[in-house]
């Protein structure tokens, strides 16, 4: 990406979720949120560790009762990455997750109740250094804004996250993060652009209930897409119907395809056409498939004819272009050998484990000198 096409963020306050810097110049992060009964502890570690194996910086768990607050306990003292607690109108249960170890506590602080009750959360927060993530959902706003605007809109949400913020301000709790979701695309860009412009503190994006795997992928691209190029938001959740997991590999796709933060491989493939000499599509799914494993930065270009191949290889680690009767691969951007299409797909994925170990063995070798 060159000078002209950088994306300027905007500079927010930096805060800690664990030792998960969120805000200021520190990378942007991606969540997701488990869907395990909390207090079945063995079955939510193991989908935390899915899910920080899959590129994870920061996991929600639902704390709705004593129960899960118990099981919430155990659960974070086997973590490997930080946790948030989500708590929504009980206020004991944000203390006990405080207690229970938690990096972080999601709440809106006008659903917690009487004042007494919030100075009583806010005090255990700062107590221990505990930042807290205000929620605010178009789904869930509070019924005089609902009276006032009739449905929801940017107006609504904006003006319930002011009103949830100055309740934390009022009592000098500054470590906070904001996140402002709808199901509708423009209404959440809206809503982000204008709370960005009053507000200092770390935005965590997301297109709420976006739907089924494709739809809500291509919600959230669209939504999240756009809030990214405009340099605003500082950690992220891709809100699918789907495995949790999942959530977390299109988040990643979204920031290697905008060239913000980078993990796995960046493949450029095409979409394939009667040019093709070799079965493009065929090969993307078995590398796709086998190559999950791998989180080093790699380009890999995987296409299937003369005409747009050699322009896309020269650009990448590992590229092949296709060729009758057999196709050429490029190395480091350069023309090195030819195979043919029958063993594609399997040379293709020794040639990326080795450039994988390479690159991994030089910067180890940098570490080392330095």
């Amino acid at each position: 990406m060159n000078s002209e096409q950088q994306i300027i963020r905007k500079k927010t306050r930096k805060i800690y979720i664990g030792d998960v810097p969120v805000g200021g110049d520190s990378p942007i992060t991606v969540q997701s949120m488990t869907n395990t009964k909390t207090n079945d502890v063995s079955s939510t570690l193991k989908q935390i560790m899915e899910l920080s194996e899959a590129g994870a910086d920061i996991v929600r768990v639902s704390v709705p009762d004593q129960g899960a607050a118990d099981a919430f306990k155990l659960i974070k003292k086997k973590s490997p990455v930080p946790l948030v607690a989500d708590i929504h109108f009980d206020y004991t249960m944000a203390l006990e997750a405080i207690k229970g170890g938690a990096d972080c506590i999601r709440i809106n602080p006008g659903n917690i109740g009487k004042e007494e009750k919030i100075k009583e959360v806010i005090t255990a927060a700062k107590d221990t250094g505990t930042p807290i993530r205000v929620g605010i959902n178009a789904g869930s706003l509070e019924r005089k804004l609902q009276i006032k605007y009739g449905e929801p809109n940017a107006d609504a949400l904006v003006e319930s996250a002011l009103s949830h913020i100055n309740i934390l301000k009022r009592l000098n709790f500054e470590d906070f993060k904001l996140s402002m979701k709808a199901s509708d695309v423009q209404m959440t860009v809206e809503s982000y652009r204008k709370i960005s412009k009053l507000i200092d503190q770390p935005l965590h994006l997301g297109i709420t209930e976006a739907g089924g795997f494709r739809s809500g992928t291509v919600k959230s691209a669209m939504g999240l897409g756009s809030l990214l190029m405009d340099g605003i938001g500082d950690t992220l959740r891709i809100s699918l119907a789907s495995d949790p997991v999942d959530e977390i590999k299109v988040g990643w796709d979204i920031l290697r395809g905008l060239k913000i933060r980078s993990r796995g491989i960046n493949f450029i493939a095409c979409p394939s056409c009667s040019r093709m000499n070799f079965d493009v599509i065929g090969t993307m799914n078995k590398l796709e498939s086998r190559l999950e494993d791998i989180k080093e930065n790699i380009d890999v270009a995987v296409i299937g004819c003369y005409v747009n191949g050699p322009g896309e290889s020269k650009h990448t680690d590992i590229g092949v272009t296709g060729g009758s009767p057999k196709n050429l691969i490029y190395v480091d951007g350069k023309p090195d050998h030819k195979i043919e299409s029958g063993d594609l797909a399997d040379h293709l994925e020794k040639m990326i484990r080795q450039k994988v170990k390479e690159k991994t063995e030089d910067e180890e070798n940098l570490i080392l000198k330095s």
